[in-house]
């Protein structure tokens, strides 16, 4: 039975003319100098294959982030370009969300372009908070290598019971921003950072609270995109989804990076 699923549908061991074409070559019709030669090949990599690999998965996610760090560096000197690109950001990510085959050109476009949005963003909380640009690029990285290491050593995997506890508090963190945003911008709430000023406890905000819990919301979506990478190296993906796990990679680590330079700000505050 064919599968709709891209990772199944193009790997040979899942179709009837691939499982034809594995049983005709497990035949032993070549000579012993012939498996000797065979065998003394280098191993087949991404680009012989076309399939998904861990290294050729790496370097995409590399060539993403080189991307993304030249837009930022330009947005930072040039903050004006804040708006257009938080626009334009918005209308690749949505093109690159629903797209069915990923596009090298499109998710490199999303890169420059939220590269500079985050780069504009950062210059001016730096203006306000000195050094919280960089103290925020440190605690991306941190969380980040704990998330990889407790992934890396099986002590963290992604399930159907987190995952669904994950999509409904993601549910219930936007709505919440929304209003909030709508409170800021109506003037019906004048603190500096709206509902998330409110003590819970003397001295704690609630953005300090809400945003310890985005950011293991972050950690464990990235969980999930670390689980993504190896569920398609070990089904055999087409290597062109290689593009789209460095696009989720890429939406998750800004969104933890911009949690945690709010979440210090407020903590400055």
């Amino acid at each position: 039975m064919a599968s709709s699923n891209p990772a199944f549908r193009n790997s040979p061991a899942f179709s009837a003319a691939g499982t034809a074409q594995l049983a005709k070559l497990s035949q032993p019709t070549m000579t012993g100098q012939e498996l000797e030669e065979l065998y003394s090949q280098p191993s087949a990599g991404a680009l012989e294959t076309d399939r998904m690999t861990y290294e050729d998965t790496i370097l995409k996610i590399v060539a993403s982030f080189a991307v993304l760090l030249v837009g930022a560096a330009i947005g930072w000197f040039f903050p004006i370009l804040m708006i257009p690109a938080l626009v334009i950001g918005f209308v690749l990510a949505l093109v690159n969300i629903f797209k069915k085959k990923p596009s090298p050109v499109l998710i490199l476009s999303y890169a420059a372009v939220e590269g500079a949005l985050v780069g504009a963003l950062a210059h001016l909380f730096e203006i306000a908070y000195p050094g919280i640009a960089f103290q925020a690029v440190l605690g991306t990285f941190v969380v980040i290598a704990v998330t990889l290491g407790l992934f890396a050593s099986g002590k963290v995997r992604a399930s159907a019971k987190a995952t669904k506890v994950f999509m409904i508090a993601m549910i219930g963190y936007l709505a919440f921003s929304v209003i909030n945003l709508v409170l800021m911008w109506t003037g019906l709430n004048t603190q500096p950072w709206g509902m998330r000023s409110i003590e819970i406890l003397p001295g704690v905000p609630l953005g300090v609270v809400l945003g310890i819990l985005v950011i293991l919301l972050c950690a464990y979506s990235l969980v999930m995109d670390f689980d993504s990478i190896k569920v398609g190296v070990e089904r055999g993906a087409p290597r062109i989804y290689g593009w789209s796990a460095a696009f989720g990679i890429m939406v998750t680590v800004v969104w933890l990076y911009l949690e945690i330079l709010r979440l210090l700000a407020i903590l400055r505050d």
